[in-house]
């Protein structure tokens, strides 16, 4: 063999290697994926990421995707002859929206199943109505009405650890029902964190158009590899976290501590992100971690 085949050969083997201990350490762990973005739209993304979460499934991870489909269903809703609303960052939800809410996240649920079945990997596409997976009560946006919006006040997990027992890949889009049995858009970073906590997932990650928490985030040096709740509280006391990752760094730190063991707040951009944050030293995002869980990554 010439030396530079040889070379390549053993730079994938090094990879490999790389990869080991932590396939040892989330050996049959759960890890939900909220999967949401760019990554979404583009094609070849979305093939990336369901790639990905395959490999996850064959070395042994037990994934839960938690998918969104907010510039799906605005399309569709423009469609209509409707404009897309939103009241802070939430979508403004009447009978006919959520209609279509419901109509375009079942559509993209089993667009994902058929895709991650190409892959040779059995997966089930669910809502949060099925099983009574996710039981709401209205969502209130600082006292406004905005219709069909849910705020998860119950997970009922029993139909994921069964799929999961099963050896099967679940896929869940966020919709739910309240005690009248009416459906509700919940929005889809809630839907991840409720369910990462209900099944005390040892890994949420979050595949978006975000490539992390920046110390300052005037400065993409600044990126932060691995991130304790106590110093994710001093970045947003000091006011350096605005837009809307404000809202994701507090799903994040409200997830660890309810027994999440590490959340990745990733590019979901970035070919490949969810195997190179978890199974390379350095990784590509933010790892949000509890203060007393050791740094795993030494090198990080």
């Amino acid at each position: 063999m010439e030396t530079k085949n040889m070379e390549e050969v053993l730079k994938k083997a090094e990879v490999l290697i790389e990869a080991l201990p932590y396939i040892q350490r989330f050996n049959r762990k759960i890890i939900v994926v909220k999967y949401g973005g760019s990554a979404m739209v583009d094609e070849e993304l979305k093939k990336h990421v369901i790639q990905d979460v395959t490999l996850l499934k064959l070395v042994g991870f037990k994934p839960i995707i938690v998918h969104g489909g907010g510039k799906e269903i605005s399309k569709w809703v423009e469609k209509s002859g409707k404009e897309p609303e939103f009241v802070n960052g939430l979508r403004k939800t009447d009978e006919e929206t959520m209609e279509i809410a419901e109509m375009v996240l079942n559509r993209v649920n089993k667009s994902l199943v058929q895709m991650v079945q190409e892959l040779g990997v059995l997966a089930i596409g669910i809502s949060g109505k099925d099983g009574g997976l996710l039981k709401v009560d209205k969502k209130y946006s600082n006292g406004q009405d905005i219709g069909y919006v849910g705020e998860i006040k119950e997970v009922n997990p029993k139909i994921l650890y069964d799929l999961l027992e099963k050896d099967f890949l679940p896929i869940v889009c966020p919709v739910g029902m309240d005690d009248n049995f009416e459906t509700y858009n919940i929005n889809a970073d809630d839907a991840a964190c409720a369910i990462a906590r209900a099944v005390s997932a040892e890994k949420l990650a979050f595949l978006s158009d975000i490539e992390g928490v920046y110390q300052n985030p005037e400065d993409p040096s600044t990126l932060i590899s691995e991130l304790p709740v106590s110093r994710a509280r001093e970045l947003i006391g000091e006011g350096n976290i605005g837009g809307g990752m404000l809202p994701k760094l507090n799903s994040c730190i409200d997830a660890i501590e309810n027994g999440v063991s590490r959340v990745h707040i990733l590019d979901g951009r970035i070919a490949h992100c969810l195997l190179l944050e978890i199974f390379t030293n350095r990784g590509i995002g933010t790892a949000i971690l509890g203060d007393e869980e050791e740094k795993f990554c030494k090198e990080k």
